[in-house]
C-alpha cells in the first residue's frame, strides 16, 4: 500500500470533532496521515515544525494562523490547502500563490445555510412577525377565535432585491422560486445574459432599491462596496420596505440605519454589523423595527458536517490527480468574500 501524505489540521480544535465526525474523519485518514489529536493555532514549537516539514495537505478553518513566508518556508512539502470554511482572506498570503500551492474553500456548502436563513427572514418579514409579536411580557395572549385579517401583510408577489450574485445571492435566487415572489438582481460584474441565466432581470441598484419590497444584501467588503447602503440608499427604499443583510456588516452605514429606522419606515435584519458585535448600548438593540441575530446564519451545529465533506472530497480529488472542485481563484478574490 503506497504511503500516504502527511496532512495537518490548522484550525480551532474545538470545532474538529463538528467538521468532521467520525465518519468523515475516518474517510480522510483512509486518505491521508493525519493526526486528529493535533489542531494548531499557530506554526511554532517542535512538534509542529516537525509535522509541518513533512506536511503536503494543510486542512485549515476557523483560526487558522497566516500563511507568511515563515510558515511556508516550515512547509517546504506543501502542496495544497484545503479550507474547511468560507473565505481564505484572513490566512492566504500571495507567498501561497507565488509558490504554486492550490488553494480550495468550502464557502460553496456555507452558502446553503446563509441562503436558508434569507430566505426564512424574507418570509417571517413578509408576515410582519416580528413587529406583531411586539416586545415579550407575561401574560401576553394571541386572538385565538381563528379569525385571519383580510387586509395586511403577506409574501404573495412580494418584490425580493438581491445585491450580489454570491454563492450565497445564487442559492437565494434557486430558494425563492417556489414562493411566488419576484426577485431582481443588482450586480456590476453580472450582464444581463447572465442574469438570464440565473431566471431573474438585472437592475441597477438605485432601481432595485425604489422598487423593492425586500433588499437583501449579499456583497462581498472591499473598499467599493463599504456603505454601499447609506443615507442616500437608504431614502430610495419604500416606506415598509425591509433592509437584509448577511453579508459583512461594514456594506451599511449604520448611523444612516438607524436615522432611517427611527422614522419608522423602514425594516431591518441584521445577522452581521459594523462593530461585530455591536456595543450595548446600540439603538439597534431597542429599536422596534431592527431585528439583530448574532452571526448565526454561517454554518453551525450539525451544518459544519457539510464543510467537512467538502475537505475530504477535494482530498480525494487532489490524491487523485482530478482537479478539484472548489479551487480559489487568487485573480477573484479581490471581488470576493
Amino acid at each position: 500500500m503506497p504511503e500516504r501524505p502527511q496532512a495537518l489540521f490548522a484550525l480551532t480544535a474545538r470545532n474538529l470533532p463538528h467538521l468532521f465526525p467520525p465518519d468523515l474523519l475516518a474517510r480522510l485518514r483512509a486518505r491521508v496521515d493525519i493526526d486528529p489529536g493535533l489542531a494548531v493555532g499557530g506554526f511554532t514549537g517542535p512538534r509542529v515544525r516537525e509535522v509541518l516539514s513533512r506536511t503536503e495537505i494543510l486542512v485549515t478553518g476557523w483560526g487558522c494562523p497566516r500563511l507568511d513566508a515563515d510558515a511556508l518556508d516550515a512547509a517546504p512539502r506543501l502542496r495544497a490547502v484545503l479550507h474547511a470554511a468560507g473565505s481564505v482572506k484572513g490566512f492566504v498570503t500571495p507567498e501561497v500563490w507565488r509558490r504554486g500551492i492550490v488553494v480550495s474553500s468550502a464557502a460553496e456548502a456555507n452558502a446553503l445555510p446563509v441562503a436558508e436563513y434569507a430566505l426564512a427572514m424574507i418570509l417571517l418579514t413578509g408576515k410582519n412577525t416580528f413587529a406583531r409579536l411586539g416586545p415579550p411580557h407575561p401574560g401576553r395572549a394571541f386572538p385565538s377565535d381563528g379569525t385571519v385579517p383580510l387586509a395586511g401583510p403577506g409574501n404573495h408577489g412580494r418584490r425580493v432585491g438581491i445585491v450580489g450574485a454570491s454563492r450565497v445571492g445564487r442559492r437565494l435566487i434557486g430558494l425563492l422560486r417556489p414562493h411566488g415572489l419576484r426577485v431582481v438582481l443588482s450586480d456590476p460584474y453580472v450582464d444581463p445574459a447572465g442574469a438570464a441565466r440565473m431566471g431573474v432581470p438585472l437592475l441597477p441598484l438605485d432601481e432595485l432599491l425604489r422598487t423593492c419590497d425586500v433588499v437583501t444584501l449579499h456583497a462581498p467588503d472591499t473598499p467599493e462596496t463599504r456603505h454601499l447602503i447609506g443615507a442616500r440608499e437608504l431614502a430610495l427604499m419604500p416606506d415598509g420596505s425591509v433592509l437584509l443583510n448577511t453579508a459583512r456588516g461594514a456594506l451599511v452605514d449604520h448611523d444612516a440605519l438607524v436615522a432611517r429606522l427611527r422614522t419608522g419606515r423602514l425594516t431591518a435584519v441584521l445577522d452581521v454589523t459594523d462593530p461585530e458585535p455591536l456595543p450595548p448600548g446600540s439603538p439597534l438593540h431597542v429599536l422596534p423595527n431592527a431585528v439583530v441575530t448574532p452571526h448565526l446564519a454561517g454554518s453551525e451545529g450539525n451544518e459544519l458536517a457539510r464543510l467537512g465533506l467538502t475537505v475530504v472530497e477535494e482530498a480525494e480529488r487532489l490524491l487523485a490527480g482530478a482537479p478539484l472542485a472548489h479551487a480559489v481563484d487568487p485573480a477573484l478574490l479581490e471581488r470576493s468574500a
